[in-house]
């Protein structure tokens, strides 16, 4: 499966697309696929400043936790309270309604250091 072109992606697997100066984040159809059945999402709290890298949650599935990073610098500016109730989202549709938390960014280079889908999905290929 290749992954959606409008995205950019982190080594972390994370997913990031912006609109505006607002960047949602989420985690990549290969990282669900990789954890299995998500039963648990530690969402971050709102107005927290974020570095990229940074660890800002949990992800809990069936076979493991997993610490959730910031694609890039931004401010929390809303989370999918969604999640709460449905963590299971985050397998039907990681791209769409499994979404996990929005950033408020400076602009545009906040993503520059991010892949596109051909250099993710290139990167996942030397994943094995």
């Amino acid at each position: 499966m290749s992954s959606p072109a409008d995205l950019y992606y982190s080594k972390d697997h994370e997913w990031a697309r912006l609109e505006g100066d607002v960047v949602t984040v989420g985690v990549t159809d290969h990282a669900q696929d990789a954890l299995g059945d998500v039963v648990f999402v530690e969402l971050p709290e709102l107005d927290r400043g974020l570095i990229a890298h940074e660890t800002f949650g949990v992800v809990e599935s069936v076979k493991a936790v997993n610490d959730l990073y910031s694609p890039c610098e931004g401010v929390v500016v809303e989370v999918n309270e969604a999640l709460n109730d449905t963590p299971e989202l985050i397998n039907g549709a990681p791209y769409a309604q499994g979404w996990i938390l929005k950033l408020k960014v400076s602009g545009p280079e906040a993503l520059s250091h991010l892949m596109s889908a051909s250099e993710y999905d290139e990167y996942l290929e030397t994943l094995g």
